[in-house]
C-alpha cells in the first residue's frame, strides 16, 4: 500500500513511517520539523518539510496514496494554554486543509490520531469511548474539533474515517523538551543524572500509560480494518497508573531514590 503520513519526523509518527516502510509499504512522510528530528526516519520513508496547509504540495504528495495517517498536530497542553490561536491553526484548520486535499485528489481513508485528553476529567474510570468528552484545555479542544471536522466531512465526501485517541504513549525514541517533559523520560532521566526522583504534590494523580509499539500496531491495523468508518477507539493500556506507583516502579529498576 501507499501511505501518507503527516508528523512523520516525530515520536509516534516516526515510529509508524518506519514500521510501514519495514513491511515494505510505500511511505510519504511530511513534517515542518517545528519539534521533529528527520534522522529518526529510516532511509526507505521517501521524506519530505513541509507544512500541512500547504496545498499545492499536498496534492504532490497524496498522488496515489491509499491511505492518510494525520499526525501532524502542536501536541504541549501548557503551550495551548498560552497560545490557544497557534493550536486551532495547526490542529483544527491544518487538519482540515488535509481533508479538503484528499478531496482532491481522490485519497478515500485518514486515520487521525486524536489524545485521551479530549475527555478531561471523568468520574468513571476506565474511559470508554461513548463517555462524554469534557477537554479541559485549548489542545484537546483542538484534537476533539479535528475529530468532529474529519468525521463530518469524511462523510459528505465519501471518505473513510477513523480517530484513534491516543493516551499517554512512551518508548524509545521520545523526545524529552526542557518545557513541560514528558512523565516518563522525565523521571528516567531524573534517576540517571542525580538518583533522586522529585514528585510534586502528592502523586496519586493517575495515567494510562501506553508503550509506543502497541500504539503502532493500532495504527496499522487501522489503516485496512473493516467496519470502522467514521468510529473513535481508544488507545491505551485500560489500567490507570498513579505517579507515585510509577516512581516506584522507576527506583526498582534503576536504584534511585526518592
Amino acid at each position: 500500500m501507499n501511505f501518507l503520513v503527516t508528523g512523520a519526523a516525530g515520536f509516534l509518527g516516526s515510529a509508524l513511517a518506519n514500521r510501514l516502510a519495514h513491511e515494505g509499504h510505500q511511505v510519504r512522510g511530511l513534517d515542518d520539523l517545528s519539534a521533529g528530528d528527520p534522522q529518526r526516519l529510516d532511509a526507505d520513508v521517501l521524506f519530505t518539510r513541509g507544512d500541512v496547509v500547504d496545498r499545492p504540495k499536498l496534492w504532490t504528495l497524496l498522488q496515489d496514496v491509499d491511505c492518510v495517517y494525520h499526525l501532524a498536530a502542536r501536541v504541549s497542553v501548557p503551550e495551548s494554554v498560552l497560545y490557544p490561536r497557534e493550536y486551532n491553526a495547526v490542529n483544527v484548520s491544518g487538519t482540515v486543509s488535509i481533508m479538503e486535499a484528499m478531496r482532491d485528489v481522490g485519497v478515500k481513508r485518514v486515520v487521525l490520531i486524536s489524545s485521551g485528553a479530549v475527555y478531561g476529567d471523568q468520574a468513571e474510570q476506565p474511559l470508554r469511548e461513548d463517555s462524554v468528552p469534557n477537554p479541559r484545555s485549548p489542545y484537546a479542544v483542538s484534537k476533539l474539533a479535528a475529530e468532529y471536522y474529519v468525521r463530518t466531512i469524511g462523510a459528505l465526501w465519501s471518505i473513510e474515517t477513523v480517530a484513534l485517541r491516543v493516551f499517554n504513549a512512551y518508548g524509545p525514541g521520545q523526545s524529552l523538551p526542557a518545557a513541560h517533559p514528558p512523565v516518563i523520560p522525565h523521571f528516567l532521566r531524573q534517576a540517571a543524572k542525580s538518583g533522586t526522583l522529585v514528585i510534586h504534590g502528592r502523586g496519586e494523580q493517575t495515567r494510562d500509560f501506553v508503550f509506543v509499539d502497541d500504539v503502532v500496531e493500532a495504527m496499522v491495523a487501522a489503516a485496512t480494518a473493516p467496519t470502522i468508518d467514521r468510529l473513535v477507539i481508544n488507545v491505551g493500556s485500560g489500567a490507570g497508573t498513579s505517579i507515585r506507583e510509577l516512581v516506584q516502579q522507576i527506583l526498582e529498576v534503576s536504584g534511585a531514590s526518592a
